[in-house]
């Protein structure tokens, strides 16, 4: 007898759940809330419970928004996130969400989309099926686990006339958007920092590194021409070198005290980066796209980041080489 791996358990587990699905009927929420019916693809991220959570407590910040529907396949074979789908699932139906079997029939009961699987690598295919619905669609982080992917994404959007964006919640945490918008004057340099966990299935610092890397970026701009790695055994540093000379550095923590912050250096001053105050900032900013069809994160500054992630990647391969943004495709 061959052995079972704990795929082979999920499978049936996650199968039998989504069947249950079946028999529920669109209730009363769905239908009073006409224009303003999240969808939510991936159960498969504490994300989807979160944003659900908040959504779902009917703050005037959310503007009457509700999850009403969730397709729970995101991801296929990273067993962290397939384990969760089961017991996510119980969590939102606890809340009134109807669980449904595809994406299909996810579109046509809500209004706009929350992409959260968990797997980058699924999310071209499934936000072109959603941007041919015409649905306003906030991608969860990573954007798509390459450069390419990423650029496929923003590409797909612009056809068929679908706003969209991607973000980490790091992006809104305390005085972020205030050094962005010149708090301490025009920025001469930034350092951030974040946990560094890896998934063998993607870049190293898509995976987790994104949330420092996000971070660098909110308050760097765009306009980094290159990247340099430098690895430790507990920690990681990459090194950006922005076009007008300024450096960024991201310092990936892998072992020790996981915390998210950094360091921004103005013409007027120092100021720190963070602390991180949860996933209900990022929300309010979806909420406002959702509305407006205005992205509040410009698609030159992802796929810039998405370079950067790649570039530090090259930068391993070599042994710390300084690697360009244009080598990796940007």
């Amino acid at each position: 007898m061959s052995k079972l791996t704990r795929r082979d358990f999920f499978a049936p587990v996650l199968a039998a759940s989504i069947g249950l699905s079946f028999v529920q009927k669109d209730n009363d929420i769905t239908k009073s809330i006409k224009g303003k019916r999240v969808g939510i693809i991936g159960l498969d991220t504490s994300h989807s419970v979160a944003f659900t959570k908040s959504l779902h407590r009917g703050d005037a910040v959310f503007k009457g928004y509700k999850v009403v529907a969730a397709y729970p396949q995101g991801s296929l074979d990273i067993i962290s996130s397939t384990e969760r789908i089961p017991g996510y699932i119980e969590d939102v139906k606890k809340m009134d969400v109807e669980i449904v079997g595809s994406i299909s029939e996810l579109l046509k009961k809500v209004d706009v989309v929350l992409l959260e699987t968990n797997d980058g690598r699924r999310h071209l295919k499934q936000a072109l099926e959603v941007f041919k619905s015409g649905k306003r669609t906030f991608i969860d982080k990573p954007i798509a686990a390459s450069l390419k992917d990423a650029q496929a994404i923003f590409k797909a959007a612009e056809k068929y006339g679908v706003p969209t964006f991607s973000a980490s919640s790091l992006r809104f945490a305390t005085g972020m958007m205030e050094i962005k918008n010149g708090s301490i004057g025009e920025i001469s340099g930034a350092d951030t920092y974040s946990p560094m966990k890896f998934e063998k299935t993607h870049p190293d610092l898509f995976w987790y590194g994104i949330h420092g890397v996000e971070m660098l970026f909110t308050v760097m701009g765009t306009g980094c021409q290159s990247v340099q790695r430098t690895i430790g055994e507990d920690q990681e540093v990459v090194t950006g070198i922005w076009k007008d000379g300024r450096i960024g550095t991201f310092r990936g923590i892998k072992n020790g005290k996981q915390n998210y912050g950094g360091t921004a250096f103005g013409e007027k001053g120092i100021s720190p980066l963070g602390p991180y105050n949860g996933y209900d900032p990022l929300l309010v900013e979806i909420i406002n796209f959702f509305e407006t069809g205005i992205s509040p994160v410009d698609k030159t500054e992802t796929l810039e980041m998405c370079a950067f992630m790649m570039a530090a990647d090259e930068s391993k391969k070599k042994g710390g080489a300084s690697v360009s943004l244009k080598e990796v495709g940007l």
